[in-house]
């Protein structure tokens, strides 16, 4: 069966060799970039931080122990703990410097809270600590 005259427009000429691989390079590139994003997003993070033990002291505070793993240890880290209510509301939030050290840190800290506490958590850590908490 054959198409009516005229009425698709005119047959499409074939990609220049240069356009093709212009556009092959261009997803090569793209792909790369999604690559290498998804990496920092989902890969293993520098510094890492779980709780390891927590204890209600009272109605207005929680100690909460955590520990520390990062790559660089001669590095100081900031690292958010909270602790939250029985009601999963955030009751009390707290940044804990943890100056340089050995690659692995046990550090405890005193919590004060607004709400009686339920648990206490590490939030997470970061290299990029703020100057009112650097030692420097």
């Amino acid at each position: 069966m054959a198409l009516p005259e005229g009425r698709y427009g005119t047959t499409r000429r074939p990609l220049p060799g240069w356009a093709k691989w212009s556009l092959t390079v261009v997803a090569a590139l793209v792909g790369a970039v999604v690559a290498w994003v998804g990496y920092r997003n989902l890969g293993t993070q520098p510094v890492e931080a779980k709780q390891t033990a927590f204890e209600i002291l009272d109605e207005r505070s929680v100690e909460i122990t955590f520990e520390v793993v990062r790559e660089t240890p001669e590095q100081a880290v900031v690292c958010i703990v909270r602790a939250r209510s029985k009601d999963g509301d955030e009751a009390g939030r707290r940044e804990v410097l943890v100056p340089p050290g050995p690659g692995t840190v046990y550090q405890t800290t005193v919590l004060r809270t607004s709400k009686p506490p339920a648990t206490g958590e590490v939030f997470g850590c970061s290299y990029q600590v703020p100057a009112y908490l650097s030692t420097r």
